[in-house]
């Protein structure tokens, strides 16, 4: 309502004014110009709500636009943000299970070869909790290839004569029991569960 009010008057306030302008010219070829000026002036204060209003319209939509470009920006850098973070997770998630297996294999790899005479071949650790300093608790399972010490040697040696011995137990059953074995041994020198544990041997079962 004020806005109103103050349009009306600025409108009355200009006519008045022009009207003593038009009185105190004189009879001219100058009034005719001042005529289409002042009819100009009025024209302008006329439409000033309506393009206040254009004005209005048009700053709120730029504000709407940048609102929501930097909406969609901060959107794009936290989705950027998180996937270098699981980026990041999982490398050092890596990097702790690969530490880990090394580790467990410089602690058993010499008794297992004076015992068993056999070398680990591979360590592979599957954790749910990662940590720098994995315990044992956090394995879920351990899965560990191991081969005959000499199994470089055997691809060179020359084929000795085969001879059978019923006597003996099948190749398979000293293989299992052999595995049982590696797995106890493992389990004690660990300090984790045999259930978490799972032997392979390389050309066996």
């Amino acid at each position: 309502m004020d806005f109103l009010t103050e349009w009306i008057t600025n409108i009355i306030i200009f006519i008045l004014l022009a009207t003593v302008i038009d009185m105190l010219l004189p009879n001219s070829n100058l009034q005719k110009y001042v005529k289409v000026v002042v009819s100009l002036l009025l024209i302008t204060i006329i439409l000033s709500p309506i393009m206040k209003i254009f004005s209005t319209d048009f700053e709120s939509a730029i504000a709407s636009i940048s609102s929501f470009q930097g909406n969609v920006d901060e959107k794009r850098m936290e989705n950027l943000i998180e996937l270098q973070k699981k980026e990041i997770q999982a490398s050092q998630h890596a990097y702790i299970l690969e530490q880990t297996a090394v580790q467990l294999k410089v602690d058993a790899e010499e008794e297992l070869m004076e015992q068993y005479g056999m070398k680990i071949a591979e360590i592979e650790i599957e954790a749910e909790e990662m940590d720098e300093n994995l315990s044992p608790e956090d394995l879920q399972s351990i899965t560990v290839r191991v081969a005959d010490h000499g199994d470089e040697d055997d691809a060179v040696a020359v084929v000795k004569e085969v001879k059978i011995d019923t006597a003996e137990p099948l190749p398979s059953e000293q293989n299992i029991r052999k595995i049982g074995e590696i797995t106890t041994f493992l389990s004690d020198k660990w300090n984790v569960p045999k259930a978490v544990i799972e032997v392979f041997i390389e050309g066996g079962t």
